[in-house]
């Protein structure tokens, strides 16, 4: 474990992108905020949306500028990550124009695919994935690794973009996740990894002073798209393009909220016969907030789900809980620890907040008195309404 924390400190390039990052997201989101007042380009109340006045959109400029500025003078830019900050501003651009104007999800869709490709093409790939304890351990795509990734990037993408529906939720979410790549990527020696990981988790703190409740602006699709991209392809230069067991969990594990949010979401669009991009109130921030939580609480509750989440997956790559073949004691009891305590707030929010609350208020006879038009007003998951 000395030797994996040893290789945090040999980088202060990461550091530096991460200040750097701060200051301009910071500086520039209120002049983007201007901006979009100027081109009309505003979220206004109405449908499934929380907020209760219009709010200007194009944050997710501010955030991409403030992650160009701290990326390039720090990132070692060969081809390949010349290659994933030019898909990322197209993929801002696909954002900003779809913010303005709306655009038809294919067209959307085919767009997030092109952008996405232009790194596929050239070669940041999954290549394979390694299993622990299988033999043999590494599993090759070969020529699938092309669409895999390009369906993995995209889909990282969408899974942000489908949870930025509550002030300072997506920016937050993005942070804590940034900055578990970036310590990963520093632990495995992948240092422009982690500069660029670094880059996204300061343009997302420079951005949430203006974007938490009440929210001054927020990202829109040229924000949430972008962090989804990149954070997409700093889990596959930093995490997934190792021969580390587990490399394919570390990314699942970080990101399981705004994941797991939207499989739920998705899984209850189609069983009530809903196209999967109609949009719902079936969100978790949306179920927080119709449980009594307030708009700050229910941020503060899925940012301290992540970050659970994303502690538990650093334990997994820091602690040395097995050395040649043989288990080590205290460093597996600390491993199990913090996954049970992953596992106990996972299960407390998805399951005792979500389905079971309620349920037993009404069995200990707190709730009899409820009309029977709102029998079950936190919506069971995926139960057609």
């Amino acid at each position: 474990m000395a030797d994996t924390l040893t290789r945090l400190d040999v980088s202060p390039s990461a550091l530096y992108a991460l200040v750097i990052a701060i200051a301009v997201a910071f500086a520039m989101t209120p002049v983007m905020m201007r901006v979009a007042w100027r081109l009309g380009v505003v979220d206004r109340p109405g449908g499934r949306r929380i907020h209760d006045r219009p709010i200007p959109l194009l944050g997710g400029v501010a955030i991409l500028l403030g992650i160009l500025a701290a990326a390039l003078p720090n990132l070692d830019v060969d081809e390949r990550y010349r290659l994933i900050l030019l898909g990322a501003a197209l993929i801002c651009l696909l954002g900003a124009v779809d913010d303005r104007y709306g655009l038809p999800p294919l067209a959307k869709l085919a767009g997030q695919i092109a952008c996405a490709a232009i790194p596929v093409a050239g070669g940041m790939t999954i290549d394979g994935v390694t299993v622990p304890f299988v033999e043999p351990s590494a599993v090759s795509f070969g020529l699938l690794a092309y669409p895999l990734t390009v369906v993995f990037i995209v889909a990282v993408a969408n899974v942000v973009n489908l949870a930025d529906g509550m002030d300072g939720l997506a920016a937050g979410v993005c942070a804590i996740s940034a900055i578990t790549f970036a310590i990963l990527a520093l632990s495995l020696g992948r240092i422009s990894a982690a500069v660029l990981a670094a880059a996204i988790a300061g343009a997302c703190l420079g951005f949430l002073p203006w974007n938490f409740h009440p929210a001054k602006v927020f990202m829109g699709d040229s924000g949430a798209l972008v962090l989804g991209f990149l954070l997409a392809c700093v889990s596959i230069q930093g995490v997934m393009k190792t021969a580390a067991a587990l490399a394919l969990v570390f990314p699942l594990v970080v990101l399981l909220v705004p994941i797991l949010d939207t499989s739920f979401v998705i899984l209850k669009r189609v069983r009530a016969g809903r196209s999967i991009a109609s949009a719902d109130r079936s969100h978790f921030h949306h179920r927080l907030l119709r449980v009594g939580y307030s708009q700050r609480q229910a941020c503060l509750m899925l940012y301290a789900w992540s970050g659970v989440l994303a502690a538990f997956a650093l334990a997994v790559r820091l602690f040395p809980y097995r050395t040649d073949g043989d288990w080590n004691l205290w460093p597996t009891v600390g491993l199990t620890l913090f996954g049970l305590v992953a596992l106990w707030v996972s299960w407390y929010v998805v399951t005792a907040l979500e389905l079971v609350k309620y349920r037993h208020l009404r069995r200990l006879g707190l709730a009899r008195g409820a009309a029977a038009a709102d029998e079950d007003p936190v919506p069971r998951p995926f139960a057609r309404r």
